[in-house]
This record gives structure tokens, C-alpha cells and sequence, in this order.
């Protein structure tokens, strides 16, 4: 939790006036069913010698920076990280000091019901097109090539997601996100509050989302397989 979320068709000049992004127009590809290992578009400060933020492609599931085997050989999961300890795990503390970003999303899946008949829901927010989650980055180099990587930090549901899982994903919306990019004076108490219940918004989605090669708009709507060329 959270295992799947999705980019939806969230447009680069958005994210640009959002975060006064200095860098040349990219096409964000749209994307609805976004799964760990996978590369995503994440916000952070820059990483040259100039002030401000920028749009990286990272590769979801952090691989700290001390990390130098192959990725094959790490054995345990870091696409979550729970926001109560990351700052003392060894994994997660460095870039939760100094790493701070944004994961922009227009929502998120989670599922109940029992083993081979589960049944996935969309989550997102209202009153907005997307948000931003709140994570974390850090960079490895592993035999020679460099990756940029993060986690998405969760917390304690709220009352409206605890009818789902008993965690979720700290969701900020547009205009609470600069905040939690500057590490050395973010309020991190209360930007990890997360959202209240009354902005959530639940519903339930086609259960093809749960096959990482399922993709389309569609995944975000009730049903149980195949739609418009979508893959299962």
C-alpha cells in the first residue's frame, strides 16, 4: 500500500506553473496503472548549483544511496515506506533528510475481498484534478550506471480508507506540495497529517488493474476484464 497509482493524462504545463519548473516542455506520457519498479515523473529540488524545482524521471522502489549490488540482490521492498519510522530506517533516513518529493497522481488503487476474488478500488480527491504524494529520493549508482529513485510515504488511514487497508499514502493537494519539497523547514508533523476524509474519494475499478501490463482510462472504472484493448 500503495502498490499501483495512476498519472492519468495530467499535462506537463500544469506540473510547470505548479512548481515553476525552469526546464523546456516534456510529454508526459498518460499513465493509469503506474507499478513498483516501473520509471514515473517525480518532483524535487533541483540537483545543480540553481535554487527551485524540477521534473525527474525516477524508477519506483528506492535503492539508497549506499546500495551497490545489482538490484536483484535487494530482497526487500521499498516502493512504501511508513512516514512514523523512515527517518530512522536505514533505507529511508538519508533521503528523508536531505530528499524530500512530490509524486504527482490523480489517484490510487487498493483492494479487499479474499484471495482470487479482490476487488480494486480507485481513490483520488475532490475538488481537484490531481495531488501529490508525498516521497522520498535518493541516488545510486549500481556497476557504473546511475538511478534516481524513490518511495511513497503512507500513514495511518483515515476513517474513510480504514474500509479499505489500515494504511495509505500521504495525499497533499496542489497548493500543499512546495512545503514538503524543502526538507530543512518543512513542517513535517502537519504536512504528514495527510488528507481528511472529507476530501477522499472512493470507487470501484476494473479488476484488469491488478496485470501490470493492463493499461487505459478504463482501469479507473468497474469490471471484471477486457475493455477497449486493454490487456489482461
Amino acid at each position: 500500500m500503495c502498490g499501483r497509482y495512476a498519472i492519468g493524462k495530467l499535462q506537463w504545463w500544469i506540473l510547470q506553473e505548479t512548481f515553476k519548473l525552469q526546464q523546456a516542455a516534456t510529454n508526459l506520457e498518460p499513465r493509469w496503472n503506474v507499478a513498483p519498479t516501473q520509471i514515473a515523473p517525480i518532483i524535487r529540488q533541483r540537483t545543480d548549483e540553481e535554487i527551485g524545482n524540477e521534473m525527474a524521471m525516477a524508477r519506483w522502489g528506492l535503492v539508497p544511496h549506499f546500495w551497490h549490488k545489482p538490484l536483484s540482490e535487494m530482497k526487500y521492498s521499498t516502493f512504501n515506506a511508513k512516514a512514523e519510522t523512515a527517518a530512522d530506517l536505514p533505507s529511508f533516513r538519508h533521503a528523508f533528510r536531505r530528499h524530500h518529493c512530490i509524486v504527482p497522481a490523480v489517484g490510487f488503487y487498493e483492494w479487499t475481498g479474499e484471495k482470487g476474488a479482490k476487488q480494486p478500488w480507485f481513490i483520488g480527491m475532490k475538488d481537484t484534478d490531481w495531488f501529490g504524494m508525498a516521497g522520498l529520493w535518493d541516488r545510486a549508482e549500481i556497476e557504473g550506471t546511475v538511478i534516481d529513485s524513490f518511495t511513497i510515504l503512507t500513514i495511518p488511514a483515515n476513517e474513510a480508507m480504514q474500509r479499505l487497508h489500515h494504511r495509505m499514502p500521504v495525499m497533499l493537494r496542489p497548493e500543499d506540495c512546495q512545503p514538503w519539497l524543502e526538507p530543512q523547514t518543512a513542517d513535517i508533523e502537519l504536512i504528514l497529517k495527510g488528507a481528511p476524509s472529507e476530501v477522499i474519494t472512493i470507487h470501484a475499478a476494473n479488476k484488469s488493474v491488478g496485470n501490470v501490463r493492463s493499461e487505459g482510462e478504463w482501469l479507473t472504472e468497474p469490471g471484471d476484464g477486457v475493455q477497449r484493448g486493454g490487456l489482461i
